[in-house]
């Protein structure tokens, strides 16, 4: 833990919302905020400075003094005991946020920036840094409740022990309680295999639903010695992930998942269930990737 909370800004409303759930992630931990802005340069160059023509608090500099001053104002509002900091980094966002996410423990972003295309639900810098970053990437889609749980998406991966570890933290940090949820269907459950090693491969009706039961008492094994505060509610649907976890986001103040998934395919940096949270969810994601899948 490097106690540095990091959040990108444009000056997007989203980019706004963002700074005032880094703030509060920056205060629960203890930490300090740095608010990063990434300038990149417009093709023809324009210069810094206001232009002779126009009015004096024109240019590009004001411009980008204006946008950080905003997100300082929101940031300092939102946790004054918070030691909060900023930096402009000429470069792209998507390379800029992985480069400070190295430093941080947490990397707060909009769902959408500026330069984001009508219609489109999620931005790419949030897309890239769910995939690449360095540490937890927390998207801001909505302003977060007061209240309500954290939900965990469990899948018994090892890939997803990180978001484990994670949402469990999280829990204790908010005084929440946490919801570990794991759905399945008849195509992705593993078949257990029968009592009796000289029957044939089958199993009664029900061993199923009692087989992710068990996957996901493991999955938690060990968290709740670690975190005896958190209260945890096992939750195993049967049905989509996908939509289970977004229909449980309605009530929730947080949804925690890893990266990928047993699931994904080979080569595959975001899986397919947090790319569906990250376009639909109706509270902030939290993507963790796993231990194997940080470069």
């Amino acid at each position: 833990m490097s106690g540095l909370v990091i959040v990108g800004v444009d000056g997007s409303a989203s980019s706004l919302a963002a700074v005032e759930v880094a703030a509060r992630e920056a205060r629960l931990r203890g930490a300090g905020l740095r608010v990063v802005h990434a300038f990149v340069w417009p093709a023809t160059h324009v210069p810094m400075g206001p232009s002779p023509l126009g009015p004096p608090q024109g240019g590009l500099q004001n411009m980008v003094d204006g946008l950080v001053a905003e997100a300082l104002e929101r940031a300092r509002a939102g946790a004054r005991e918070v030691e909060v900091s900023h930096v402009v980094v000429t470069g792209e966002p998507l390379t800029v946020l992985e480069a400070q996410s190295r430093a941080a423990e947490l990397v707060v972003v909009g769902s959408r920036g500026m330069g984001g295309f009508v219609g489109l639900l999620v931005g790419s810098t949030a897309v890239h840094l769910a995939t690449h970053g360095r540490c937890p990437v927390l998207v801001v889609r909505e302003l977060p409740r007061d209240d309500g749980p954290v939900v965990l998406g469990v899948d018994g991966s090892a890939a997803g022990q990180n978001a484990v570890d994670f949402a469990f933290a999280e829990a204790a940090l908010r005084n929440a309680p946490l919801v570990a949820l794991h759905a399945w269907t008849t195509w992705n459950a593993p078949m257990p295999a029968p009592q009796d090693a000289s029957m044939p491969y089958a199993n009664p009706p029900g061993a199923l639903a009692k087989g992710e039961e068990r996957l996901l008492h493991e999955a938690l094994a060990g968290r709740q010695e670690r975190f005896p505060g958190v209260a945890v509610e096992h939750r195993v649907v049967h049905g989509g992930t996908r939509e289970a976890l977004i229909d449980a986001s309605r009530s929730a103040q947080l949804v925690v998942v890893g990266a990928r998934g047993r699931g994904g395919f080979a080569g595959l940096l975001l899986g397919s269930v947090s790319q569906a949270l990250l376009h639909h969810a109706h509270c902030p994601v939290a993507v963790v990737r796993g231990a194997g899948e940080r470069r």
